[in-house]
């Protein structure tokens, strides 16, 4: 199968996740420094490389899904994404439309929950076989409570047999043109409270097989589970790293200088190939060295003419990017700068908060202090400005 043509993958996102609080939609909330949706954007991508993931969102959402989705932005795969309607199964219709026009479209198309963060390469490649063997298939998992069925009145009229039963997951997977057709045929009769997609292709008189799912795939809906999802994550992430970083800058001509991707007004600059964000270069040196690679000048040399005047943020992001590409987390960013002048303080959180988008952690994980050299040494004389940092990073075993 040539993935690139003849796979999709669709990502329902289009929920409000009432039921895990937090003030916006689950998919969006924070797990371990990464917004859910990019946990499960990510493990789709990893899992099935060359396929196109199709988002579905809803439309008030674009700039959160732009915000969790800007780290795959260099991977044609991943399509734009396509708002979805009132209901999953009107969203699911929805980017169904999508992908058929897509040339060609796909032989096959998986169908997965955006709160599915956990989803495992093994899974979705028997979801592919699966779709192309049966049409239409899903993944389930044995029940190990016992089932009761009851009344109005919570009184138990009968026990389901439970080697019978089966607990339903995502990706549900599909050959295209069948669940595309049913998807179509139910939307046109007013079919509309089909719960999953096994049951609008069986709605449409397709057998659905059921293939082995995975304990571990748990799908996200309340607080609790952000709670279990986080710890799992943190749990996996046990190679605590810690890399420090320096860098100094003598002060030029200018009338303003760069400090954490923050422009600050001065009645001097800061020599530098690019912008001389003294600040930014020593926590992208701590970053790089706590995965074990090169300082920064390795990474973007001065003798690179396209770096000449090149906006620090770009190297933090590069290096907070080679540690999600090992799969880590930043837990924590402490940097200091010593100079006489310009004053920090009245900066100091607008340049925290400007480091923390750049590295997409949360605010308060990122410490930024200042000092004088009390008169001493080059930023004594005022002559530059000199940055150290430390960050500390969790890496999967």
């Amino acid at each position: 199968m040539n993935a690139a043509s003849e796979l999709a993958i669709l990502v329902v996102a289009a929920g409000r996740g009432a039921r895990a609080g937090g003030g916006i939609p689950k998919q969006y909330r924070s797990l371990a420094g990464q917004p859910l949706l990019a946990r499960t954007l990510g493990a789709l991508m990893r899992a099935a490389p060359g396929a196109t993931v199709l988002p579905v969102i809803h439309k008030d959402d674009l700039d959160l899904y732009r915000a969790s989705a800007t780290r795959f932005e260099a991977d044609f795969c991943l399509a734009g994404p396509v708002f979805g309607g009132t209901t999953r199964q009107a969203s699911v219709r929805l980017g169904l439309e999508a992908l058929s026009v897509q040339q060609p479209p796909p032989a096959i198309v998986l169908i997965h929950d955006a709160a599915r963060l956990f989803v495992s390469a093994t899974l979705v490649q028997r979801a592919v076989v699966a779709a192309k063997t049966h049409g239409a298939a899903i993944p389930g998992v044995a029940l190990t409570d016992t089932i009761k069925e009851i009344d109005t009145q919570a009184s138990v009229i009968a026990t389901a047999p439970r080697a019978r039963l089966r607990a339903v997951q995502t990706p549900q997977a599909f050959r295209f043109d069948l669940i595309l057709a049913a998807h179509r045929n139910a939307a046109s009769v007013g079919a509309l409270d089909l719960t999953d997609d096994a049951a609008v292709a069986a709605w449409a008189g397709h057998r659905v097989h059921v293939f082995a799912g995975e304990a571990s795939n748990m799908k996200v809906t309340t607080s609790e589970d952000l709670a279990v999802a986080e710890a799992r994550l943190m749990g996996n992430l046990a190679d605590v790293r810690i890399g420090q970083g320096y860098d100094v800058h003598a002060f030029g001509p200018g009338g303003h200088i760069w400090l954490g991707g923050i422009k600050i007004a001065h009645d001097h600059g800061l020599a530098g190939y690019s912008d001389a964000d003294v600040l930014s270069h020593a926590i992208t040196d701590a970053l790089f060295g706590a995965v074990a690679e090169a300082d920064i000048g390795s990474h973007f040399p001065p003798s690179d003419p396209q770096w000449r005047g090149a906006a620090s943020r770009i190297f933090l992001a590069a290096a907070a990017a080679k540690v999600r590409a090992r799969g880590g987390v930043i837990a924590h960013i402490d940097a200091t700068l010593v100079c006489e002048r310009p004053k920090v303080g009245p900066h100091r959180d607008a340049i925290r908060a400007s480091i923390a988008g750049i590295v997409e952690i949360p605010l308060d994980r990122v410490a930024i202090k200042a000092t004088t050299s009390e008169g001493l040494g080059f930023t004594g004389r005022e002559e530059g400005i000199a940055s150290l940092a430390v960050a500390t990073i969790r890496l999967p075993l």
